[in-house]
């Protein structure tokens, strides 16, 4: 498998897990609008990373058969993200908007701790 599927497949895991952890947090505290607007921005965050991954699959495909590269689709992605927010805005009494922005910037956390996890195993294996 190649190692862009596995690291999709291993943040799939990570957001499946923090969205569990935010729906438990949406029905067992009194702060069900925060952990609702990190539902939503996760769920957006999500789709942003699998759908940057099908772009950049697509884009490397046709750089090596040296047929012609297309945009990485930025504007899907941040119109997204827009959405989100004018959800959020739209219906306050049911979403955090702070939550919303911060779910939206999950993927880059996920990204990151991937990175320092993938690290720190990967040092010990070598010695």
């Amino acid at each position: 498998m190649p190692e862009s599927k596995e690291n999709l497949l291993r943040h799939i895991k990570y957001f499946l897990f923090l969205l569990a952890l935010y729906v438990l947090g949406w029905g067992f505290t009194p702060y069900q609008d925060w952990f609702l607007g990190l539902i939503l921005g996760t769920l957006v965050s999500f789709y942003n990373h699998w759908l940057l991954y099908q772009k950049v699959k697509k884009f490397t495909d046709a750089v090596a058969s040296g047929a012609k590269a297309y945009t990485l689709g930025s504007f899907s992605r941040m119109a997204a993200a827009v959405l989100a927010v004018v959800i959020a805005v739209r219906f306050p009494e049911y979403l955090n908007l702070y939550g919303v922005i911060i779910g939206i910037m999950t993927s880059y956390i996920v990204i990151i701790i991937d990175s320092f996890v993938k690290l720190f195993t990967s040092s010990g294996e070598e010695r």
